[in-house]
């Protein structure tokens, strides 16, 4: 079969924070993609543009960069196209779409914390799509770096995700990311490989395995949709592989759809990626990855094909969703008024804020067509819909790019997607993975046990910190991490990943304490927060606007209250011998969108405005709220 010489198609995968996107810039800046006055002004993380991105230090969306790299024999210059992968597996439609464009995978493993459950997840991924691997052992220069161990552990993991021989006889590359260094030779722990300056031994490795793209001469054109992208200019941009055949700018191809129909459409762009930026192109062979534009309705999944022998590709495939939200127009009494809900400059916001259920429902839609992982479900009510995803934080974080965008939305309690199995309910169960210095190891353990996780694992390493696997429901890890970082002072650390589907585990109480509900409208004062913040922990600010069934604090017992947070001071003529005696008010707790979301109730809700994050009770009408409790307990 005929082989491409001058091309390598990579991706890069790996659990979150153990280096990818830093090891990505250090390539594009010695690969020569910038320009030497350029240098200075490039940021870290290059590859991280979203600005959610940048702010929680993780990757969301899969991307691709393309170095041209001159080997040292001084051969002519190949091209390496890099796909930049989520290692969270909450995006991990992200990933298997990535996978589908490459050849090969370079597994990134830090060299102190080694595989983690992200690192099973992506490198499972990999081996069930038949890539080769080449192990790259990043952070050697951690002072806690367990190189040995972290390697032996890397092929425990590969024997477990039963590996076949050519897939376990992978090469190893040991890296320092960060000051750009990789080696063949294993340097000592703690220390940033001595042998070598720069990442020519990685660029190498990557030559001699990845596999050159192979293709069929004189095959018609096949070239598969993996990725959407949106210009000002051009529209919509579809990210594709060409498997086969060639892609010519102004061509006419066969676009052939999801359900199987195929329309002829003329390729009005084609673009080629080099370093950050898309080049315009002539023409696109087997194996390239290319953009092309002038095809506005064409959706992840499909294939471009030749109009006289159209053959579809195979379509994408990725996981079930987990976990599903309500997301619905905002019904709040302070809906469309601001942050505060008075004062002109809030008022005058109001024409540039999307409030209406069919804004909320296009948004929604708009997201389907490059998310493969997201679903959206009408409901009963007309002006909400259902929303499953693969875990809480890519919900969370598609709620927060709409709330950026002005979007006003209520949001209810995320719930878990179950299915039937022979008759009985199964639910989505996930592997968690938690490090704990020893002393808050029992804090840990009652605290998953009260959440109906099983423990399957436990390892010491001897340097005074404990690895736990446990396997628990995946609604048990709702409202988890708060709880979790509390008990551990901060310390612990926990990952999860999904693990499959198990019978309903039963009725789990995760949270003990109830509510501070305030029971009328009105500006919290701070003589009301004197008074009540001995009965809990209070969210809200003085002077923050409140209206009936918002919940303002978390009770110190189990049963909800309602009060009154915008009490006043009586003001009389009398003297008073306690007048300038000034208590102290207890800083509120700010509650972030995702703890917000972790906080809830079955019967609370969470109200998302651009200015503000509110947590409230579905049925605000305080009333009416103790006759359903009271029908509830009497039956």
């Amino acid at each position: 079969m005929p082989t491409r010489h001058d091309i390598r198609n990579v991706a890069i995968v790996a659990h979150v924070d153990h280096g990818k996107t830093t090891i990505v810039d250090a390539m594009l800046k010695q690969a020569g993609a910038f320009a030497a006055h350029q240098l200075e002004s490039v940021d870290d993380r290059v590859m991280d543009s979203n600005d959610l991105e940048r702010e929680k230090g993780i990757t969301i969306l899969a991307k691709n960069t393309a170095v041209k790299y001159h080997p040292k024999d001084g051969g002519d210059p190949i091209t390496i196209n890099i796909i930049d992968t989520p290692g969270h597996a909450d995006f991990g439609g992200e990933v298997e779409r990535g996978l589908s464009m490459v050849d090969a995978v370079v597994l990134l493993v830090d060299a102190s914390e080694g595989p983690l459950p992200q690192t099973r997840f992506v490198l499972r991924k990999a081996l069930q799509q038949r890539k080769p691997v080449i192990l790259c052992i990043n952070k050697t220069d951690r002072p806690d770096s367990r190189i040995d161990e972290v390697v032996n552990e890397t092929y425990d993991l590969f024997l477990d995700l039963d590996a076949d021989e050519d897939q376990i006889e992978f090469p190893i590359v040991y890296a320092c990311g960060r000051d750009g260094v990789a080696s063949l030779t294993k340097p000592e722990d703690g220390t940033v490989p001595a042998d070598s300056t720069n990442l020519e031994p990685f660029f190498s490795t990557i030559l001699e395995h990845v596999p050159a793209p192979t293709y069929e001469e004189d095959a018609p054109l096949q070239a598969h949709v993996t990725n959407l992208d949106a210009d000002n200019f051009l529209g919509r941009i579809a990210l594709l592989r060409v498997e086969q055949g060639e892609l010519r700018k102004g061509q006419t191809v066969a676009w052939i759809k999801r359900d199987g129909s195929i329309q002829n459409v003329r390729i009005t762009e084609l673009m080629m990626t080099e370093a950050l930026t898309r080049k315009p192109a002539e023409v696109a062979g087997p194996g390239d990855i290319c953009a092309v534009a002038g095809i506005p309705e064409i959706m992840i999944g499909e294939t471009l094909a030749d109009p006289e022998n159209p053959v579809a590709l195979p379509l994408i495939t990725v996981d079930e969703p987990a976990i599903s939200m309500t997301i619905g127009t905002n019904t709040s009494p302070l809906v469309g008024r601001g942050g505060t809900g008075k004062g002109a400059d809030a008022k005058a916001a109001v024409k540039d804020r999307k409030v209406t259920a069919r804004q909320v429902k296009d948004r929604l839609d708009r997201e389907l067509i490059g998310n493969v992982s997201l679903r959206v479900l009408d409901t009963e009510r007309p002006d909400a819909w259902e929303v499953q995803g693969r875990g809480e934080l890519a919900l969370a974080i598609l709620v927060e790019q709409m709330r950026r965008e002005g979007f006003e939305m209520t949001i209810g309690k995320p719930q878990v997607v179950t299915k039937e199995v022979d008759g009985k309910t199964y639910e989505p169960v996930e592997r968690m993975t938690i490090d704990v210095p020893e002393e808050h190891m029992g804090a840990v353990t009652q605290l998953m046990g009260v959440r109906k996780g099983r423990m399957d694992n436990m390892s010491n390493h001897g340097s005074g910190w404990v690895r736990m696997e446990f396997v628990v429901p995946s609604r048990g890890l709702i409202g988890f991490r708060t709880e979790f970082l509390t008990n551990t002072r901060g310390t612990g650390i926990a990952h999860s990943i999904h693990e499959g589907h198990e019978p309903w585990f039963g009725t789990l109480q995760t949270r003990n304490n109830g509510s501070l509900v305030a029971d009328r409208a009105g500006a919290v004062t701070a003589f009301a927060m004197t008074n009540l913040q001995e009965r809990g922990v209070l969210f809200t600010d003085p002077g923050t606007e409140v209206y009936e069934g918002m919940i303002v604090g978390e009770n110190s017992r189990s049963d909800d209250m309602d009060v009154n947070i915008t009490k006043e001071k009586k003001l009389t003529n009398m003297r008073s011998s306690s007048a300038d005696s000034f208590e102290a008010i207890v800083p509120p707790r700010k509650l972030s969108l995702e703890q917000s979301l972790e906080f809830c109730r079955d019967d609370e809700c969470v109200e998302v405005t651009p200015e503000a994050v509110r947590i409230r009770k579905v049925v605000l009408d305080q009333k009416e709220r103790g006759r359903t409790a009271s029908r509830a307990k009497h039956g």
